[in-house]
């Protein structure tokens, strides 16, 4: 089994390539890296001998930066605001996923008072009571005389 430089075990915000390693990873001079680190579009950890030390985060980001330059001939400035634009965007939707998580767990604690609530109501409304009587009507009646409250036409 070969080793894989970008190793999914390895979290992907440790530091954990030097410049000329990371350069190779993304086929870019250092020089570059340097440059794109001045020009804050990428950050580097730094150690305390003030080596850069790229992550796999910044592996992925030069890669995405050589897209945007190389295959869609975007200059930095754009690809800066392509950047923030796209960290605002995840931004975003990570909160719209909080607050979509929060509405349903409010729905669910409704459904659970409303079930609540009207098991209550149900247990202290009166039950309806139907008091039915009946009484034999003779055949005579029945089929044709004429009794009270009928009239004739």
């Amino acid at each position: 089994m070969t080793w894989d430089p970008l190793d999914e075990r390895l979290p992907v915000d440790e530091p954990a390539y030097v410049i000329s390693v990371a350069a190779r990873l993304v086929s870019l001079h250092p020089q570059t890296l340097r440059y794109y680190e001045r020009l804050g579009l990428v950050k580097p950890t730094r150690t305390e001998g003030r080596i850069r030390l790229y992550s796999r985060r910044n592996i992925e980001t030069l890669r995405k930066i050589a897209r945007l330059t190389d295959d869609l001939g975007v200059n930095l400035a754009g690809v800066e605001v392509i950047m923030n634009m796209t960290q605002r965007v995840a931004e975003l939707q990570q909160e719209l996923d909080a607050q979509r998580e929060s509405a349903k767990q409010e729905i669910e604690r409704l459904h659970r008072r409303i079930q609540y609530l009207e098991e209550i109501l149900g247990s202290a409304l009166p039950q309806p009571v139907i008091n039915v009587s009946a009484t034999e009507v003779p055949p005579t009646e029945q089929m044709g005389g004429q009794g009270k409250g009928r009239r004739e036409r």
